[in-house]
């Protein structure tokens, strides 16, 4: 049902930009509506849920997401092929980025929002998202929460109750969205360029609805946006969450995974700069693409990378 709602939100912009989608969003919102609604009808559970039945929860919720999320592809002809609007719908869940489409910008406006907001959905991860907006999952929610999610903050309940702490993330990761757009917008893009480019970039996806990616922008403002809100969004969201609690900034520099990942990209990019022949052009190209690379967001490098090589620097 998550995602049935979900695809209603592209129909606003198919019908401004007439771009004669929004009846196949409709179909497929409210067949994945029905879909889901049969399902919960038909469905009970009652007890504590175990390790086991989590990590299968996780699974199962990932490949039916992946399946249902499909349907706007085939219904508008996008993706005829099941096969590969699964793996394009798959590739946006789980925020890897990878695409099997040549000619993106030829796709309409809603299906790109659509593509978009795949990887947002799948940045703060499902789990968490239903976790957060269904109080029905509190029993057992525990073991989703610690199954969906990784690294050490998964042992860590920022509330005192799971559900509250799905909900705190989730603000998080909210309001970065909404500042990242914000700033794409001051930075010169236009609003339907600024949400989509904000959600693959919170959510360190990849997506553009570009062919040149970032690179379309050509803007040095519209990179420096990315690579902050990338660096946000590769981080732990927990540790932003009590950041903001607290009022201290200088819990970033205390946590040693955040310290690892900002030495790494320091170093990095320092490196990139002095090898890149100009210093001032070398760094600015460094703090632009280093921090795509560790945090594995390829839509802006690629990009950059072919404006590079166009200015005869990409082989410095």
């Amino acid at each position: 049902m998550f995602i049935g709602v979900a695809m209603l939100a592209p129909i606003p912009f198919s019908l401004y930009y007439h771009s004669g989608d929004h009846f196949a969003f409709a179909g497929a919102a409210g067949g994945a509506l029905l879909l889901g609604f049969l399902l919960r009808r038909l469905t009970h559970f009652e007890g504590e849920l175990r390790h086991r039945e989590a990590f299968v929860i996780v699974a199962l919720t990932w490949i039916a997401f992946s399946c249902v999320g499909s349907l706007p592809y085939m219904i508008t002809g996008a993706i005829p092929s099941f096969t590969n609007a699964f793996f394009e719908t798959a590739s946006g869940f789980t925020t890897t980025g990878a695409s099997i489409l040549t000619d993106i910008e030829a796709l309409p406006r809603g299906v790109l929002l659509w593509r978009a907001l795949t990887q947002w959905i799948g940045g703060m991860g499902i789990i968490v998202m239903s976790l957060a907006i269904l109080p029905f999952l509190g029993v057992g929610g525990m073991q989703l929460y610690r199954a969906e999610t990784p690294g050490p903050v998964k042992d860590t309940k920022l509330t005192p109750r799971i559900t509250e702490t799905a909900k705190a993330l989730w603000y998080v990761y909210l309001a970065f969205t909404t500042l990242c757009a914000g700033a794409y917008l001051l930075a010169g893009m236009d609003l339907f360029d600024a949400i989509c480019h904000a959600f693959s970039t919170v959510a360190i996806g990849g997506f553009s609805h570009y062919d040149a990616s970032i690179g379309y922008f050509d803007s040095r403002a519209v990179e420096l946006v990315a690579v902050f809100f990338m660096l946000l969004g590769a981080m732990n969201f927990g540790l932003h969450f009590v950041a903001w609690r607290s009022g201290h900034l200088g819990i970033y520099w205390r946590d040693p995974e955040c310290q690892a990942f900002l030495r790494l990209m320091a170093t990095l990019s320092f490196q990139r700069a002095i090898s890149g022949g100009s210093l001032g052009e070398g760094a600015a190209l460094a703090v632009s693409m280093v921090p795509f690379l560790l945090a594995a967001i390829m839509f802006s490098y690629f990009g950059l990378q072919r404006r590079a090589w166009q200015q005869g620097g990409g082989d410095k």
